[in-house]
């Protein structure tokens, strides 16, 4: 009996001991599990978001989705106040002014306010443009903060909300405010890590025209929280503080963007170059760029997933983030660009455009993960979201799904027999839609929409989800000069799906190459930049060859190199990879004064057909206010046998570009002025006033003349 009890008491002891275990382990795995898989739960309530809005796209219920997470009965809620209006999904927080719609406050992972909020509240997060009187010349104007002075709420249910900020025109306010209706739009959806917001401008007719030199959406960010920036794998870092570009902190360079950091609040930086212009890239590579804070680990990223509203093309290049801390979504700039960029509306036009909707995407770490995981966490989320353009769930009608839009497909080849008899695949070539226009015209089409892609190895491409309207197909091709334009416009309407075929350029060509210099790519980055000066660079560039062009003061190293004579380049004996300067610079003469530059091609000639015609092939990367003029054998030849007169306002030199706008010309070139043995090409640029008038060239040929039929 005394064992039997002895036995129970003991069975019931452990009983209770293993109990008072499960209650206080259980628990605590759970916590651990719970706090190991944060970040994928995190995860999969975003990816419930996309998954709904694919499911909208494609037409399934949202029911089905909403079981797939455990936080999808999180809803999205709207609260309305006199002055402010705020959104909220339980994810993040975001406050906007009423009716205004400037973003004042941005809540996310127990950061009140991931705005800085020492500014005022119209400078945090806001749209903005840059207007001028038609007929003004320039790219200068008048800067207009864009607030609504009307509210409407446009879809409000537990899965989405939209808001819509308006400002109207009138008659009485010419002069006053930029003539144009502008409807700003916010987005909120249930589970998404961020918001969206896009803008739809319209100018009706009747009213009286203007320029646009510049509109975009800029967010200024919480200094004391961001204060590491990254735009891409190979461009990112700790930025200087705002107050590093103040007197006492820095010296002023040549040009306000640029400052030299003498006693910044970080000592690690001191002695380096900070100008926004060296974080620029290309639009086709401007998909993500942002901000990290290390305490708590947060990332606020710009996520544009299509360019089809953007000005320019492809390679475009344009701002992305900057000290401010400052990101941005440029939309219209006449950076690397100049006037022929800028969009100019003229008297009695209709005009109307939707910019974005792009994506403003928040993620967080855990205390223990390296924060720089959340620049690889944007960019996958970039793809997602670039994966599901055009998007579903937009309200306007002027936003048109995929069902709404086309496609376009075919073949391209290249036909240039003194290369190859046969047709060439154009390999890699760009290739896109816009608004009608002569052959390469879209590279200054600041109007419409442009629609893009990239050939495969045998030429073959497909446009996808181009808006209806009616457009040319224009296309180049790296490795050859000049510019394609298919011969008949082609017409989009909703859900085609256009085949063209076989299409064939014909690339400028008269005769055999006799020699070239360069690759032609729209590009002189592959010919010699030389290392910065020592006491203006920036760290982040160094070590990079890809991003030498992009240091500053470049243009003040030819004078170092070439200190007597101007560049000489020996056909057959030269590298243009060591030989070729990047750009056609003025040399400096001293602190003030600079002086323009001659460039020599020597080159051997084994026999001339003095009656016939060669041909020179000049085409350039970019131009900043700059002549180019060519002699032939005669360096005082008065007139020159060529001369491009005044072009280009690109200023791709001092915004660390290695192109702005592509020119193509040919020089046709008198057999009567060659020589049998050696010659010598003279290339002038005498525009002097300022040392960033330049000339980058993409690539010279010298062609002979076509032989005759018999041979």
């Amino acid at each position: 009996m005394f064992w039997s009890l002895t036995k129970l008491s003991t069975n019931l002891c452990f009983s209770i001991l293993f109990f008072l275990f499960l209650s206080i382990s259980i628990p605590y795995i759970v916590l651990c599990y719970f706090i190991s898989n944060a970040r994928l739960v995190s995860k999969m309530v975003l990816q419930q978001s996309l998954t709904l809005m694919q499911e909208k796209k494609h037409g399934i219920g949202i029911e089905s989705s909403k079981a797939k997470t455990p936080m999808s009965s999180m809803s999205v809620t709207l609260q309305i106040q006199d002055s402010h209006v705020i959104m909220d999904n339980g994810i993040l927080q975001v406050t906007l002014s009423n009716p205004g719609g400037l973003v004042t406050g941005i809540r996310f992972n127990g950061i009140d306010n991931l705005l800085e909020v020492r500014n005022e509240e119209n400078n945090r997060g806001y749209w903005d443009l840059v207007w001028a009187e038609p007929g003004s010349t320039g790219t200068k104007g008048t800067f207009d903060l864009i607030q609504g002075t009307s509210f409407k709420v446009i879809v409000e249910d537990e899965d989405q909300v939209e808001i819509s900020f308006t400002r109207s025109w009138e008659p009485s306010l010419q002069g006053k405010q930029v003539p144009l209706n502008t409807d700003i739009r916010f987005i909120m959806l249930r589970g998404c890590s961020g918001f969206y917001s896009y803008g739809i401008y319209e100018h009706l007719q009747d009213w009286p025209g203007f320029n646009m030199p510049n509109t975009r959406i800029a967010f200024k960010l919480n200094k004391d929280k961001f204060q590491y920036m990254a735009m891409a794998d190979n461009r990112q870092r700790i930025m200087p503080m705002p107050d590093d570009r103040l007197q006492g902190h820095c010296q002023p360079l040549a040009y306000p963007e640029a400052v030299l950091l003498t006693n910044p609040i970080n000592p690690d930086l001191k002695g380096e170059v900070d100008d926004k212009y060296q974080y620029s890239c290309e639009s086709k590579d401007n998909r993500v760029h942002g901000w990290i804070c290390t305490n708590p680990p947060v990332g606020l990223w710009q996520i544009t997933p299509s360019s089809e509203f953007r000005t320019g093309g492809p390679v475009k290049q344009i701002l992305t983030s900057h000290v401010g801390p400052t990101t941005l979504a440029m939309f219209v700039s006449a950076h690397y660009s100049g006037e022929d960029l800028v969009p100019k509306i003229q008297d009695k036009e209709p005009w109307k455009k939707v910019f974005g909707p792009v994506f403003i995407y928040l993620n967080w770490a855990m205390e223990s993960d390296d924060p720089l995981s959340l620049w690889e966490d944007a960019k996958a989320q970039m793809a997602i979201e670039v994966e599901s353009w055009p998007y579903s769930f937009p309200a306007s009608e002027d936003f048109p799904t995929t069902d709404e839009r086309g496609s376009v497909s075919g073949t391209l080849l290249v036909k240039d027999p003194y290369i190859d008899e046969d047709y060439m695949s154009a390999d890699s070539a760009y290739i896109g839609l816009a608004l009608p226009g002569d052959a390469g015209s879209w590279q200054r089409e600041s109007k419409g929409y442009q629609f893009w892609t990239r050939t495969d190895e045998d030429g073959n491409f497909t446009i996808s989800d181009i808006r209806a309207g009616n457009y040319n197909l224009y296309a180049w091709v790296p490795g050859f000069i000049g510019d394609y334009k298919y011969d008949v416009d082609i017409s989009i309407t909703p859900g085609c799906d256009i085949d063209l075929g076989g299409i064939v350029y014909e690339p400028p060509r008269d005769g055999p190459t006799l020699w070239e210099i360069g690759i032609p790519d729209r590009s002189a980055a592959e010919f010699f930049v030389p290392d910065p000066d020592p006491k203006y660079i920036n760290k982040v560039l160094v070590n990079k060859p890809d991003l030498r062009f992009r240091q500053y003061g470049l243009w003040d190293r030819y004078a170092e190199l070439y200190p007597n004579t101007d560049l000489v380049y020996t056909v057959g004996v030269s590298d243009f990879r060591k030989d070729w300067f990047f750009a056609q610079v003025n040399r400096k003469k001293d602190s003030k004064t600079y002086q323009g530059t001659t460039w020599q091609i020597v080159f051997n000639l084994d026999e001339v057909d003095q009656s016939g015609t060669f041909k020179l092939r000049l085409a350039l990367a970019s131009a900043t206010v700059a002549e180019l003029q060519v002699r032939v054998n005669d360096p005082k030849a008065n007139p020159p046998l060529f001369s491009s007169g005044v072009i280009g306002k690109d200023n791709s030199l001092a915004r660390h570009g290695i192109h702005g706008l592509y020119w193509l010309y040919t020089v046709d070139v008198p057999g009567s002025l060659l020589v049998k043995g050696n010659n010598t090409i003279f290339l002038t640029q005498p525009r002097a006033a300022t040392p960033w008038q330049n000339i980058m060239y993409d690539y010279i040929r010298l062609e002979a003349p076509p032989p005759s039929p018999s041979k």
